[in-house]
């Protein structure tokens, strides 16, 4: 189920780095449908993963190319059932992405040295292929997403499965979380307010074009490129406060108000309407977080870890009253998340499955302590300050129906929606058009039902 999307960081990196070499002699490799799936992809996506040290079952050359199929098979269908990925949805990724480089490398400028380009560069060289990414994960979902397990299904699960083979579950915490973000200063928001006004007053005069400056100056990635242009969406795909005043704009040659949301702030522009769905252009410009406000936050975050720690209040009521984490404030802090495709929330982590920057801290942490305040940046972006908690930990075990129900009946779901993939995607072979190419067809698949042309 999880296969494609583990290597999505894989997938993005060896896009810009296809991107770095203009002297590579390309050739089609595979045809699925009418897409074709190249030399070049295989080959930088074989590098990109023997640098990330991920190991395949086999051939890569043989293992690579099926892979990007089967996204193909997934792809194609997602266009008949009309799937839809927002470019929100695509930029948030991306910039969950960059950061993910930013930390392995050690910086951005570093990430932008490495690749000999700039990091909006690199965003731009990500967008399709985190696109198709998104895209393939919403397929996957909606194809096993009447898949349930039922408690006698884990029952029978560990009843059958030999005394060798029973999981192991790897150390888990509980976190709890304060965050605070830094109070950005008015000049800055109306030094923000001011370009904005400044480039309304340019469009409106005729001596600039929208597009233009959205692709100048916009710092929305993903739809900077194409001139702002987000493309048809409907209400419910973008946040609340913008819709509220793109979906009221009536004529094209106007330019919105500034809407302010939790991206930033954005000026709008109507290109048509379509029923209940539109396409507009916009301009993000966000506010630069000084570094005093950056401390200013910590200072007080570090007040608040001191007079936790000296039993003024608990760490359950700073979290209630104090915290700005919309997420966490109302369940006392505690980090939870949802497990794909269920609508449970799980409080336990495994140290992999939490924030980077939280993992760091709480490696080092006994339980009940409160750690020092430290910087992380959220999924939109955004630079914020916290403090955590240590609830618990629970040491690796072998796993048992009544201590790990939850992780039990996630790898029995596991297996299920695994089956009902395989089977979708036998059904898919049977009525895609393939064709492999001489030297690229002489391998064991792990998709046997191949229908060569």
């Amino acid at each position: 189920m999880k296969r494609l999307w583990s290597i999505v960081i894989l997938m993005v990196m060896s896009a810009v780095a296809i991107a770095q070499n203009d002297n590579v002699i390309d050739e089609i490799v595979w045809l699925v449908g009418d897409e074709a799936i190249f030399k070049s992809e295989v080959e930088e996506l074989r590098i990109q993963s023997q640098m990330q040290g991920v190991r395949w079952d086999g051939d890569p050359y043989c293992l690579i190319p099926e892979e990007l199929a089967v996204q193909k098979l997934f792809i194609n269908q997602a266009v008949l059932d009309s799937v839809i990925v927002t470019n929100s949805e695509v930029s948030d990724q991306i910039e969950y992405t960059v950061q993910a480089l930013a930390n392995q490398y050690g910086s951005v400028e570093k990430v932008e040295e490495y690749y000999e380009m700039t990091i909006n560069d690199i965003r731009l060289r990500m967008e399709d292929n985190v696109r198709n990414q998104l895209i393939t994960k919403k397929m996957r979902s909606n194809i096993v997403g009447n898949v349930k397990v039922s408690p006698a299904e884990v029952r029978k699960y560990m009843k059958e499965i030999p005394i060798e083979e029973i999981p192991y579950v790897p150390t888990q915490v509980e976190v709890q979380i304060i965050t605070r973000e830094p109070v950005i200063p008015q000049e800055e928001i109306d030094a923000v307010k001011a370009e904005l006004r400044d480039y309304t007053e340019r469009i409106q005069e005729g001596t600039a074009q929208f597009s233009t400056l959205a692709l100048l100056y916009s710092e929305d990635p993903a739809s900077a490129r194409r001139g702002g242009e987000l493309g048809f969406v409907g209400r419910a795909e973008v946040v609340p406060e913008f819709a509220t005043v793109a979906f009221n704009l009536t004529d094209p040659k106007k330019v919105s108000k500034i809407v302010e949301t939790e991206y930033g702030y954005h000026i709008i522009q109507l290109i048509e309407k379509r029923g209940d769905r539109i396409n507009v252009r916009h301009i993000l410009r966000k506010p630069r977080v000084p570094d005093e406000a950056v401390n200013t936050a910590l200072n007080t975050l570090d007040s608040i870890a001191d007079e936790i720690r000296n039993e003024k209040f608990s760490f359950d009521e700073g979290a209630r009253y104090l915290s700005y984490d919309k997420d966490t404030r109302n369940n006392n802090g505690l980090m939870t998340y949802h497990p794909e495709d269920e609508n449970t929330s799980v409080s336990k982590f495994e140290m992999q499955q939490l924030p980077q920057e939280v993992a760091r801290v709480v490696d080092r942490m006994h339980v009940g302590e409160i750690s020092d305040p430290f910087t992380m940046v959220t999924r939109d972006g955004k630079v914020v300050c916290a403090i955590v908690k240590l609830k618990s930990r629970i040491s690796g075990h072998q796993a048992s129906v009544t201590e790990d129900f939850p992780i039990l009946r996630e790898i029995v779901l596991q297996r299920k929606q695994d089956e009902t993939l395989q089977k979708w995607i036998r059904e898919k072979q049977k009525t895609t058009y393939v064709k492999i190419f001489d030297g690229w067809n002489d391998c064991e698949f792990r998709y046997p039902g191949w229908v060569v042309q």
